[in-house]
C-alpha cells in the first residue's frame, strides 16, 4: 500500500536458514554482526556448552579481564561494544595483551610497594615527632608509643632482602650516610606494636646488631628524625617518577587497549552465539529473519566470504510453522526516508505494528508536525527549535550526539511553528515585525492587504473576533475528524487483511462504527451550515437520519451475535443478562468514544490561543516595564525570561499533548495488538540497521 509515493506497509520479511562450515562460522557471524541484517530466530532448546567453545570463551574472558584490570589502573575507559574496526583476535592480539599486561602490572606492583612504604614512613615520622620533645628516656618510648623502634647496624648486602621480607609491615630507614664498623650500615627499623615479634625475627635472621642508646638519653634522636625525612623525600620522588611512567603508559597503550578490548568483546559475543547454535563436528546451523529486499545482497556477500561454502534457504512467513501456530510473531522493519524515519521512535514507543498491517509512521510524522505548529506558532521560537534540531543532528557538537533521535522532530516542528508564526504575525512574542511583508503578500494575492493572516486573539482592536476564533476551533475539529477517520480506515484494512471479518464489519472501530461516525458528522455539518447561513441551508431531523444512526448501532451491538450464529459459534457466550448489559454499555461507549475523540481536538485550538495570550502578556509586561526608571534593563529580562518559559515549558506541554492525541485518538483505533520490532544481531547498537 502506498500513499503519495510513501509505503504504508512494513517491509516484507523472510526467514532464512544458513548452513555454515566450522571453518567459516566466525567470519559469517562477524559479517552479520557488522551489517545488522538478520534477527536470530528464537530457539527454546537448552544446550550444554561444547568443550571447544567453553575453553575459547574462558580464554577470551580472561584476556578481557586482564585488559580491564590494566585500563582500571591506568584510569582509561574501555568500550562497552565492539567498534567498526574490531576484528576477531588471534595470536598477535594475545601476545600484545600479554606484553601490555606484563609491562603495566610490573609498574603497578612497584607503585603499590612504594605507596605502602610511604604510608608507613609517614606514620612513623608523625609518631616520632610527637615524642621528639618528650622528657622521657628513649628506651621507655617503646612502651608509650604504638611504634616498635629498633636502631642498629646491618650488613648492606642484607638490606634489600630485609626490606622485601618485612614490607609492608615495617620500614627500614638508613641513619646517616656513613657506615658503622667495617662494612656495616646504621639503620632504623620501625613497625607497629602488633608486628614487633615478626620484625625482631627477621632482624635476627640477617644478623642485625642493635646499637645501645646512651643511658638516660631522652626524647627521639635528631638523626632518627632526619633519616625518616630523607627516606620520605626519596620515596615521594620515586612515586612521582612512577606517576610520570604511568602517564607515559597511558598515552602509549590508550588506543591499543581500546582497540583490543573492542575486539575481545566481539569475540566473546561470537563465541556466546556459537554456543547457542545447532552444530555438528563440521558445520553450524543459523536461522533468522531478514528483510526480503536484502536477501540477495546477503547471499552474494556470504558466498564471497565463504568462497561458496554455504547453503541458504529462505521461507515466507506463511511457511514457518511457529508463525502459523501463533508461537512467534514476524518482526517488523520499516523503511523510510530521513524525515519520516525520525518519527519511528514515537511509533515504537507505543508499540510495533503487526507484520502485514498498515504502517502509521508517515501519517504520524505529518500530523505531529502540523498539530505542533498550530499550537506553537511563533517565528522566533520556531527558529530556536529548528536550531536545536540542527545542533542535535549528525553535524552538531559531539556532546549533543546523545539527543540525535530528537533532531528530525525538532527540525520539523521548528519549521511548522515558524510557518504558523508568520501566519499570525509573531516573532518572539512581538506582533508588528511581519506587518509589512504580510500586507504586501496578501495585497498581491487578494487585493486586500491585511496586517496578519490569522487573528487568534478575540480582540477587535487587534483585528480579531469571537467569530473568527470559533472558525479556528472548527478547523482544529476538522483535523480531529480526519485523523479519527484515518484511524478507522487503517483498522478496517488491518482487520480485513488478517481475515478478522467479524470485527472488521461489526466492531465500533470497524465498518459499522465508521458509518455511524460519518453519518453523525453529516448531521452536525448540516446543522452548522443551517446556523451559519440559514438563507441557504435548512436543517430538519428526518426519519432517514434516525435510520442512519440506529442501523450502524444495531450492527455494532447485535452483529457479533448474528455472526456467531451463522458461523456455528455460541451466540450468547455469557448468558442473556450479560448480553443485555453489554448492549447497553456498548451504546454508551460507542457514542461517548466518538464524541470525546472528536471534541478532544478542541485542545489544539485552546493551546494555540493560550500561546498567543501568553505571548501577548509577555510583550505587554515588557512594554509597560520599559517605560519606568531602569525599565529597559528589566524589560529585556522579562522578555528573555518570558520567551524562555514559552519555549521550554509550553513547548514541552504542547509536545506531550500532541503525543497524547496521536496515542489515544489515532492509535487507539487500530493498535489493538502490537507486533515485534525488527532487532537484528549487531555488535554495535549505535550502528543503524542496514537498509
Amino acid at each position: 500500500m502506498h500513499f503519495f509515493g510513501l509505503s504504508l506497509r512494513p517491509r516484507k520479511m523472510r526467514q532464512i536458514e544458513l548452513t555454515v562450515l566450522s571453518r567459516d562460522v566466525d567470519a559469517v557471524i562477524e559479517f552479520l554482526g557488522r551489517r545488522a541484517l538478520m534477527q536470530m530466530a528464537k530457539d527454546e532448546t537448552v544446550r550444554e556448552a561444547r568443550a571447544p567453545e567453553e575453553a575459547a570463551g574462558k580464554l577470551i574472558h580472561d584476556k578481557f579481564e586482564n585488559l580491564a584490570s590494566v585500563a582500571a589502573w591506568l584510569g582509561l575507559p574501555l568500550p562497552a561494544e565492539p567498534e567498526e574496526s574490531s576484528c576477531f583476535p588471534g595470536k598477535a592480539e594475545d601476545d600484545k595483551v600479554a606484553a601490555i599486561t606484563q609491562s603495566v602490572l610490573a609498574l603497578s606492583r612497584r607503585e603499590n610497594e612504594i605507596t605502602g612504604e610511604k604510608r608507613k614512613i609517614e606514620d612513623t615520622l608523625n609518631e616520632a615527632k610527637a615524642f621528639s620533645n618528650l622528657n622521657a628516656p628513649f628506651k621507655d618510648l617503646d612502651q608509650l608509643s604504638y611504634l616498635t623502634l629498633r636502631v642498629g647496624r646491618l650488613d648492606p648486602r642484607w638490606e634489600d632482602e630485609l626490606r622485601e621480607k618485612i614490607s609492608p609491615r615495617a620500614v627500614i630507614i638508613p641513619l646517616g650516610s656513613g657506615t658503622e664498623g667495617e662494612g656495616e650500615k646504621r639503620i632504623l627499623a620501625a613497625s607497629s606494636r602488633k608486628g614487633r615479634f615478626a620484625l625482631d625475627s627477621e632482624l635476627k635472621k640477617v644478623k642485625f646488631v642493635p646499637i645501645t642508646i646512651p643511658e638516660g638519653f631522652k626524647g627521639i634522636p635528631a638523626e632518627l628524625l632526619l633519616g625518616l625525612e630523607d627516606r620520605l623525600a626519596a620515596v615521594t620522588k620515586e612515586l612521582d617518577e612512577l606517576g610520570r611512567q604511568k602517564e607515559g603508559l597511558r598515552k602509549e597503550y590508550g588506543e591499543a587497549l581500546n582497540s583490543l578490548a573492542a575486539s575481545y568483546l566481539m569475540a566473546g559475543i561470537i563465541i556466546q552465539l556459537k554456543s547457542r547454535l545447532v552444530a555438528t563436528a563440521n558445520a553450524y546451523f543459523l536461522s533468522g529473519w531478514v528483510p526480503a529486499d536484502r536477501i540477495h545482497y546477503l547471499v552474494l556477500e556470504l558466498e564471497k566470504l565463504t568462497e561458496g561454502r554455504i547453503a541458504v534457504r529462505a521461507f515466507t512467513p506463511d511457511e514457518v510453522d511457529r508463525v502459523r501456530d501463533g508461537k512467534e510473531k514476524v518482526p517488523v522493519s520499516l523503511k523510510h526516508g530521513g524525515f519520516i524515519k525520525g518519527f519511528e521512535p514515537l511509533v515504537f514507543s507505543y508499540g510495533a505494528p503487526l507484520y502485514g498491517t498498515v504502517d502509521p509512521t508517515p501519517l504520524v510524522a505529518f500530523f505531529y508536525t502540523l498539530i505542533f505548529g498550530i499550537m506553537f506558532g511563533d517565528v522566533g521560537q520556531g527558529l530556536v527549535l529548528l536550531l536545536l534540531g540542527v545542533l542535535t543532528g549528525k553535524r552538531g557538537p559531539a556532546f549533543l550526539k546523545r539527543f540525535s533521535k530528537f533532531s528530525v522532530p525538532l527540525i520539523s516542528v521548528g519549521i511548522s511553528s515558524l510557518i504558523m508564526g508568520f501566519l499570525n504575525g509573531e516573532f518572539f512574542t512581538f506582533e508588528d515585525v511581519f506587518v509589512g511583508p504580510t500586507r504586501f503578500i496578501t495585497g498581491l494575492l487578494t487585493g486586500h492587504p491585511v496586517d496578519r493572516i490569522l487573528h487568534l486573539m478575540p480582540l477587535p482592536a487587534m483585528g480579531g473576533s469571537v467569530e473568527k476564533l470559533f472558525y479556528f476551533f472548527g478547523f482544529t475539529l476538522c483535523i480531529g475528524v480526519i485523523l479519527n477517520s484515518l484511524g478507522l480506515i487503517i483498522n478496517m484494512i488491518n482487520l480485513f487483511s488478517r481475515k478478522n471479518y467479524e470485527k472488521a464489519i461489526f466492531d465500533k472501530t470497524g465498518l459499522a462504527g465508521t458509518i455511524f461516525f460519518w453519518y453523525a458528522l453529516s448531521i452536525v455539518i448540516r446543522f452548522v451550515l443551517a446556523m451559519i447561513k440559514p438563507e441557504a441551508f435548512t436543517f430538519k431531523f428526518q426519519w432517514f437520519d434516525m435510520a442512519g444512526l440506529v442501523i450502524p448501532l444495531l450492527a455494532i451491538l447485535f452483529g457479533p451475535a448474528f455472526w456467531r450464529l451463522f458461523t456455528g459459534g455460541k451466540v450468547l457466550e455469557e448468558g442473556v443478562l450479560v448480553f443485555v448489559m453489554e448492549v447497553f454499555v456498548g451504546v454508551l461507549e460507542t457514542v461517548s468514544t466518538y464524541v470525546s475523540n472528536t471534541v478532544s481536538f478542541i485542545r489544539v485550538g485552546v493551546f494555540a490561543l493560550s500561546h498567543v495570550v501568553l505571548s501577548y502578556i509577555v510583550i505587554l509586561f515588557t512594554e509597560k516595564v520599559s517605560t519606568a526608571a531602569a525599565g529597559p534593563l528589566f524589560g529585556v529580562v522579562i522578555f528573555l525570561f518570558g520567551n524562555g518559559v514559552i519555549i521550554l515549558l509550553e513547548g514541552l506541554i504542547v509536545a506531550i499533548q500532541v503525543v497524547r492525541l496521536q496515542y489515544y485518538e489515532f492509535f487507539g483505533k487500530f493498535f489493538t495488538e502490537t507486533g515485534v520490532e525488527f532487532s537484528p544481531f549487531r555488535f554495535n547498537k549505535g550502528v543503524s540497521v542496514d537498509s
